[in-house]
């Protein structure tokens, strides 16, 4: 496993340190958003996830492992920007002379996507736009691209340019640039498009995701990837109001700096998530001895969405009711009083507190468990959001097959 030791990156104020080969930095953001915006992509939160584990491109999920033999190559860190404890994304570029977008890294999906100066959607106005008539590397694809969500279709056209990331450049990158975005879920969204870092078999249209790129260019010391997702700052009413912790994405390796005592592995029991198996749940002191069943490890989301009888006994245990936006609430005042959820993963446990799984919007407190009955072939399923990440750095090792966990520091 390759760790990172010399050169130092400044995130909002944190020293990091990293490789003694070549670290790119990324500015971090400050972002400021109403509370208005804050419940309404909390609401959204049930849509996106429906598209992501219950979309029509399940049924390529293969057993197989994918087997690499990386040589040379460098590490690289992709600062990422803390979305109001909802969304991290951090900068890529496309195209020669680069582009500048800003996207979600997802290991919920596979497809890099970004709008593009040929759509007309209004979500597309709002954000940058990849224009292939000012790129000498530009290559026409012209397959067509689909992904269907709750508010109707991202529709687009696939081409290929060069990438870059994190001072990684990937040659000859597939992506879609989308041509239709719908509703206003992406109009008000803080990124411009999704890095999918899922395994291949889940890559509409079959499209190579661009880590694999990376591994087949000999561009990172080693198959890995690995994420430390920072918390806000500041407390209270007034936490989204200050500067955020933002995060870090290491290709090629892990960041000693981010974690403390040993990385934790297990085995992905199928690939196209990064999903393993979760054991059982421990609420309240108590196993619930649920039986095995598979949980994807998801940068892309922001809760823990269980089956919805769980999320229903996990709520009320909390004392929280379903706002008019189907959200569970509760008092903040119950905060302190609220028990320990664990999650065991390979035989071990990984804790929450309550200040871990409660959500604090403006004096407001949101349950971090929300209730999703994933169907076949993807479900049953749990999905294993950014309220767990927060408190636990996770790596991804695609040439083994597994996810490491370890607490972060």
């Amino acid at each position: 496993m390759k760790f990172l030791a010399s050169s130092t990156i400044v995130l909002a104020g944190l020293n990091v340190f990293c490789t003694d080969a070549a670290v790119s930095r990324v500015p971090m953001k400050r972002i400021r958003e109403t509370s208005m915006e804050r419940i309404h992509r909390y609401a959204h939160t049930g849509e996106y996830l429906t598209q992501k584990y219950m979309g029509n491109h399940h049924e390529h999920m293969t057993e197989t492992t994918f087997q690499v033999n990386p040589d040379g190559g460098v590490d690289h860190g992709v600062p990422l920007s803390n979305y109001m404890n909802a969304q991290y994304y951090g900068e890529i570029e496309l195209g020669t002379p680069p582009q500048t977008f800003t996207v979600v890294f997802d290991t919920g999906s596979s497809n890099l996507w970004v709008p593009s100066t040929r759509c007309s959607s209004i979500a597309c106005f709002l954000h940058r736009r990849y224009n292939s008539d000012q790129s000498n590397s530009y290559r026409e694809n012209g397959t067509e691209f689909a992904i269907r969500y709750g508010t109707g279709s991202l529709e687009g056209v696939i081409s290929e340019d060069t990438l870059t990331t994190g001072g990684v450049t990937v040659r000859n990158q597939g992506f879609a640039e989308s041509t239709k975005e719908p509703g206003f879920t992406f109009a008000l969204a803080k990124f411009d498009g999704i890095l999918g870092m899922g395994f291949s078999t889940i890559s509409v249209q079959g499209v190579i995701p661009p880590f694999y790129r990376m591994v087949e260019q000999d561009l990172i010391d080693e198959p890995v990837f690995s994420f430390y997702l920072g918390k806000d700052g500041g407390g209270g009413d007034d936490e989204y109001d200050d500067e955020t912790q933002g995060g870090e994405l290491v290709l090629g390796g892990v960041d000693p700096s981010h974690f403390t005592g040993d990385i934790h592995w297990s085995p992905v029991r199928r690939q196209g998530y990064w999903e393993i198996e979760l054991e059982d749940i421990k609420f309240n002191g108590e196993y619930a001895d649920l039986g095995p069943v598979g949980a994807a490890i998801d940068t892309g989301s922001s809760l823990i969405v269980t089956p919805t009888t769980v999320a229903e006994l996990i709520n009320r245990d909390l004392g929280a009711e379903k706002n008019w936006a189907g959200q569970y609430v509760l008092d903040c005042n119950a905060i302190g009083d609220l028990p320990e959820f664990c999650m065991v993963f390979s035989g071990k446990e990984f804790c929450l507190s309550a200040r871990d799984y409660v959500l604090q919007v403006q004096g407001q407190c949101m349950s971090g468990f929300m209730g999703m009955d994933i169907s076949p072939p993807a479900g049953p399923l749990w999905i294993v959001g950014d309220v767990f990440l927060r408190k636990f750095y996770s790596v991804y090792d695609l040439g083994n097959s597994r996810v490491g966990l370890a607490l972060a520091a």
